[in-house]
């Protein structure tokens, strides 16, 4: 299963009306590509994709191999079959500085990496948060972006979080035309880490 008839740019936009992390993506013209929920009360990381917010077909299940996600991997797989689609993993040490991931295919082969563009907002962020009230506006300016490479230095992918309140919005544009299937492990690989990344405040 692939990821179809993708219009950019997509917009990741969390419920606010949910106490687990629900975000809808929707493309250009305002359709749904997919439904995202992180399963509440889990001590590893478990996320299901759904086609839309009816929640009826399961198109992805993203698990997290051990409990703590410090240098954690997320297995991407296909229900029903349980096929193994990717994974994606989070490069311990380097992640408390600037964010990067590695994205894996079936094969468990390296085929591309996220990058954070700018480690220093995440840092100025932090000591914005602390702030009372002004705080709570940092999601208005300070607003990280992520690229998405090959292992020959080509990017394919940007994402990036949109100017709101809580730090509702992302936004992901393609820069350059990508296989299917590489797409969509692309997608449902930065899918996860903006859980990861938006939990890390």
């Amino acid at each position: 299963m692939v990821l179809k008839n993708l219009n950019y740019p997509l917009d990741f936009k969390f419920k606010i009306t949910t106490l687990s992390s629900d975000f809808n993506i929707t493309d250009n013209n305002g359709n749904y590509v997919a439904y995202v929920r992180q399963k509440m009360f889990k001590l590893k990381e478990d996320v299901i994709v759904f086609s839309d917010e009816r929640r009826v077909e399961e198109m992805f299940r993203i698990q997290a191999n051990q409990w703590i996600d410090f240098n954690a991997s997320y297995a991407i797989t296909e229900p029903g079959s349980g096929k193994k689609f990717g994974r994606m993993a989070r490069r311990g040490m380097r992640s408390l500085w600037k964010s990067q991931y590695d994205i894996y295919d079936e094969n468990d082969q390296t085929k591309y990496q996220i990058n954070e563009d700018n480690a220093w907002i995440k840092v100025i962020d932090g000591i914005i948060g602390e702030i009372p009230v002004v705080g709570m506006f940092s999601g208005y300016f300070l607003n990280p972006s992520y690229t998405v490479k090959d292992s020959s230095g080509k990017e394919y992918f940007r994402l990036k979080k949109m100017p709101s309140l809580f730090g509702r919005r992302f936004q992901l544009d393609r820069l350059i035309d990508i296989d299917g299937e590489d797409e969509s492990l692309v997608i449902l690989s930065l899918l996860m880490m903006v859980l990861l990344e938006r939990s890390r405040g």
